[in-house]
């Protein structure tokens, strides 16, 4: 996972500075090298790195924070302010247009992931409501069209393609189709090079000349570390990109190029690509992903991610089920379902305030859910509903329909009654479940589970 490394070097650094009550301006200085290093290692720009340490620094040494009853906490919210500022403050909304179709206009070097995130952004747009069209306007790299189509095909996503014939012309056509055709966005998927050369600059120049692109977006690879830093002024320079696209962040990359790439180009990161999959992909939150470096979680994406799977009417049905305490295990399938839906079980569990550090100390087994699958449809429905008539005979019977041992029966049952007792305790809260202000503690045995199996324990 991108910045993982960054992440637990700064969490080192900052549980010294807590350790340490009263800092002095020395304990500072020290703190603020460290932080250089760990930048440094995160493949962070020097210049880019020497400017933020400069700025942290001289907030850091002021009255106001080493004679604050909590200094710790002032510093690491003062470097919380500046990876903000670093990546670009507020939150980056396409360039729509007044009068549509809007024309995004993607560009980059060859195998950065163009094509495939064309199809994201675009399956994106359509749920916001929008009625995105693809072009394909990369004639060159074999295929290229074939996997446009594919990828439109699965987003749901009309693609315009008239083969190989002159790019321009194709982006001409395509927009002219999107205006015919009740088309509010044209995505246009342009060639790329194995590197930057002067026919690829003239083609793309000649597209944006007579399509007057909205938004021309660079899509550049994480992986490749300084090098996409130094593409994007590349191209900023022959073409004047608006925004980039950053894909696989989700990769171990050491996630430096995000950091880097608004101070180097002045244009801000306006989407990521989190994984291969076409819903993982967000738009880019400076101040979600500068606490998620810091490992203070990102508990909105968390809400926008359950909010993409539960209802409001589904959550309303399992609020009232919880507060009669009437929660089964035809409930807990249903949740283990939509969370499932809700995309990789670590990236979710990172999200969460206080838990990125300790990620390295748990293996989250995401096939469990497929084996508690297993087991609760291999109960009846009313063994579903009254997991206490379950006897040793039901329970070898549910072990042979879903090919476990009755131990894994036992322990999921036991695992359910302790969950019921905290979803009870927890339902009778001040607030209740859905009103309380404050985030629960997880509970240790809770988190006991998730080592070395992923949760239920198997």
């Amino acid at each position: 996972m991108a910045f993982e490394g960054l992440s637990e070097k700064l969490g080192a650094v900052f549980k010294k500075l807590r350790g340490r009550g009263k800092l002095t301006e020395a304990d500072v200085k020290e703190a603020m090298r460290e932080v250089r290093l760990a930048l440094l290692e995160a493949d962070v720009s020097y210049k880019v790195v020497k400017d933020f340490v400069k700025k942290v620094s001289e907030r850091a040494v002021g009255e106001e924070v080493l004679a604050s009853l909590t200094p710790a906490q002032q510093v690491i919210k003062i470097v919380n302010e500046e990876l903000v500022s670093l990546m670009g403050n507020g939150n980056s909304r396409l360039n729509m247009a007044s009068k549509p179709p809007t024309v995004i206009m993607l560009c980059g070097l060859q195998g950065s992931g163009k094509t495939t995130h064309a199809a994201k952004l675009a399956k994106l747009l359509k749920k916001e409501g929008h009625h995105p069209l693809l072009v394909a306007c990369d004639i060159y790299r074999p295929a290229a069209i074939d996997q446009l189509v594919i990828v439109g095909q699965k987003a749901e996503v009309k693609v315009f393609e008239l083969g190989q014939i002159n790019p321009v012309e194709i982006a001409k056509k395509g927009l002219r189709y999107a205006k015919d055709n009740n088309h509010d966005v044209v995505i246009l998927d342009t060639a790329g090079r194995l590197h930057i050369d002067e026919k690829l600059m003239d083609e793309l120049k000649d597209i944006k000349r007579e399509t007057e692109p909205n938004e021309i977006m660079l899509v550049v690879d994480a992986m490749t570390g300084q090098d996409a830093v130094t593409v994007a002024k590349a191209f900023d320079d022959a073409l004047g990109i608006t925004s980039v696209l950053m894909s696989k962040l989700d990769s171990d990359t050491r996630g430096g190029a995000a950091l880097s790439v608004l101070s180097v180009t002045g244009k801000p990161i306006k989407f990521v690509g989190m994984g291969e999959k076409l819903d993982e992909f967000e738009q880019f939150h400076p101040d979600r992903m500068a606490s998620r470096i810091l490992g203070m979680g990102d508990v909105l994406s968390l809400i926008e991610k359950a909010e993409d799977v539960y209802t409001k009417q589904e959550a309303e049905r399992l609020t009232k089920k919880l507060s009669k305490n009437q929660f089964d295990l035809n409930d807990l399938l249903a949740q283990l379902r939509q969370i499932a839906r809700m995309g990789d079980l670590k990236k979710l569990v990172s999200m969460v305030p206080g838990v990125g550090s300790k990620l390295n100390d748990i293996d989250i087994d995401e096939k469990a859910f497929v084996r508690v699958e297993a087991i609760i449809t291999s109960m009846t429905p009313e063994e579903r509903a009254k997991p206490s008539i379950i006897n040793p005979s039901r329970k070898r019977r549910i072990a042979k329909g879903s090919g476990m041992q009755v131990q894994d029966i036992n322990r999921l049952l036991k695992q359910f009654e302790q969950m019921q007792e905290m979803m009870k305790k927890v339902g009778k809260g001040p607030r209740g479940l859905f009103g309380r202000r404050k985030m629960p503690k997880l509970d240790p045995a809770m988190m006991e589970n998730m080592k070395g199996g992923g949760f239920p324990k198997f």
